[in-house]
């Protein structure tokens, strides 16, 4: 999966800043730039209308907290290039049909909207439950520490998701992080693992290409994890101690509503660290946790 730039989506708000720095160091190891976005409706009706001056007006504001996001990113990850802009549409519209190639979107857990203790903003999770391309959701607390947290969990569902195991396995190189695959589904314990095995193998291939090209000397280990044990506790449980939990997100073209699943949904919304979710192409329309 080649990503070709990346997105932050910038509302001003404590959790939106803290995907701003996921979004610069993403950047900086991709050797991309980043693009850092507000969409405003209010701009549609606007463009084109000059400003009248007032200090406190909402265009003034929004500038503001861009050029704050900007110098934030610029001071996290000194030369890298760095773009802002308004975008003149609802903000889960906007978000959805960025235009040019398809980029990896970082969206904060929560924005201004919404009360006090919201778990997930409604934007955030129309985006990563619709969204083509990859979505990286920041959650507000424990992420950006500075304890050494060298797991990558890719988050295995009853088919193999290849975008997925794709995906985790270019971030753990990024990283330099170990990969753990982790299945957990009750009964059929043989189908498991053999499911397993395909993935593994998959993307050790895949390490082995990507690691092959690499000056520096280290070697990403796959960790594999398969259990008979409910899936959103068991992915709960590893997702304390990894920096990134990858899940694949079945998109049906046609179909009305989020497309998530019951766990994928519960990883949004209690995971203790960044949730990534890469849409793959369903085999079938039967049960399954990353569907």
């Amino acid at each position: 999966m080649e990503i070709t730039g990346v997105v932050v989506a910038v509302d001003g708000s404590p959790s939106s800043l803290l995907a701003v720095d996921w979004a610069a160091e993403e950047a900086f190891r991709r050797g991309l730039g980043l693009r850092l976005v507000h969409a405003s409706v209010r701009e549609r009706y606007e463009q084109g209308v000059e400003d009248d001056g007032d200090p406190d007006s909402e265009r003034k504001l929004v500038q503001e907290f861009l050029s704050t996001a900007a110098e934030r990113a610029e001071f996290r990850c000194p030369g890298l290039e760095l773009s802002t802009e308004v975008l003149a549409a609802q903000p889960v519209d906007a978000l959805l049909e960025l235009p040019g190639p398809a980029p990896l979107l970082v969206l904060g857990s929560r924005g201004h909207g919404g009360f006090h203790g919201l778990l997930l903003g409604s934007v955030s999770l129309r985006v990563a439950a619709r969204a083509t391309c990859p979505v990286i959701v920041v959650r507000a607390a424990g992420e950006l520490d500075d304890r050494p947290r060298r797991r990558v969990v890719l988050a295995l569902g009853p088919h193999e998701a290849a975008a997925a195991t794709e995906f985790a396995v270019g971030e753990a190189v990024l990283r330099q992080a170990d990969l753990h695959v982790v299945h957990a589904r009750s009964g059929h314990l043989a189908e498991s693992a053999a499911l397993m095995d395909t993935v593994v193998q998959h993307a050790s291939k895949l390490l082995d290409a990507a690691t092959a090209q690499q000056t520096t000397a280290f070697r990403v280990q796959v960790v594999r994890r398969c259990t008979p044990r409910p899936p959103a506790g068991l992915l709960l449980q590893e997702a304390a101690s990894a920096e990134l939990v990858v899940v694949g997100a079945h998109r049906h073209p046609g179909r009305l509503g989020l497309q998530l699943g019951p766990v994928n949904h519960a990883m949004l919304l209690y995971a203790p660290c960044p949730v990534a979710v890469v849409a793959v192409t369903p085999l079938c329309d039967g049960p399954g946790y990353a569907a």
